[in-house]
């Protein structure tokens, strides 16, 4: 059960800026500007001098040829593009490999209402008149106690996201979190609330309103992506 990748190549990241932009050296000494495609801190996974993979686009409609995939730090490597989750997602989804949900058939990208967030999946679960939501986000920060923390930096985004989950399990479906761990370490998965006490007061209520919450390690190779065991979820721990 995997996800193929595009043909990566390692390389050294020297820095990233700008949130969107990295500076990159291919090994055969050539520098590069590579789309980082990640919009948080990134704290915890990444560093100067770090080995990186990237992928390359011959789409001429695009400014920068090479994105940066994964970022190679102490524990192995980290996935810090934000848009390869789904898909993995999406496969175990569709394979059954995430026993919680019974998936049937499985819609991306739908609006439960009108004016609405836009969740990742609709899903219809076999032996069930309910519709379940999922949502998913990709977790890579990992605190001085090996805890995974979520997010790395503040997010109105995750926090809208939650309470508008929560409103979907009072209307009476299933509403599902599920972070993406995509870094080996951490089996435990915790708010950051160090980072955005406000994201973790929010996932808390949603808890509390019916809102489930899994965690799943994410297995990052250099040619496929995975879905691997599931983590213990602490709703209790407080960032730091």
């Amino acid at each position: 059960m995997s996800v193929a990748l595009p043909a990566l190549t390692e390389a050294t990241l020297l820095r990233r800026y700008k949130r969107f932009l990295a500076d990159i050296r291919l090994d055969d000494g050539t520098e590069i500007t590579a789309h980082c495609p990640n919009p948080g801190r990134m704290t915890a996974c990444w560093a100067p001098g770090a080995r990186c993979r990237v992928s390359h686009s011959d789409d001429p409609r695009r400014k920068l040829a090479y994105t940066l995939e994964q970022v190679r730090m102490d524990d192995g490597w980290v996935l810090v593009h934000t848009g390869r989750p789904n898909a993995v997602v999406a496969d175990a989804l569709a394979r059954h490999a995430i026993p919680e949900i019974r998936a049937e058939r499985v819609t991306p990208e739908q609006r439960a209402v009108d004016g609405g967030s836009r969740f990742d999946f609709r899903v219809e679960e076999q032996g069930s008149d309910r519709i379940t939501w999922v949502e998913v986000k990709n977790l890579t920060l990992v605190d001085g106690d090996g805890v995974g923390r979520f997010p790395d930096a503040v997010t109105a985004r995750g926090a809208k996201h939650a309470l508008e989950l929560a409103e979907r399990a009072e209307a009476g479906d299933r509403a599902v979190l599920l972070f993406h761990v995509g870094r080996p370490g951490p089996t435990v998965v915790a708010p950051a609330d160090d980072v955005d006490p406000n994201y973790g007061r929010a996932i808390r209520e949603a808890v509390a309103r019916g809102v489930e919450v899994l965690a799943y390690r994410g297995h990052v190779g250099a040619t496929e992506l995975s879905l691997g065991e599931r983590l213990v979820v602490d709703l209790t721990s407080p960032g730091r």
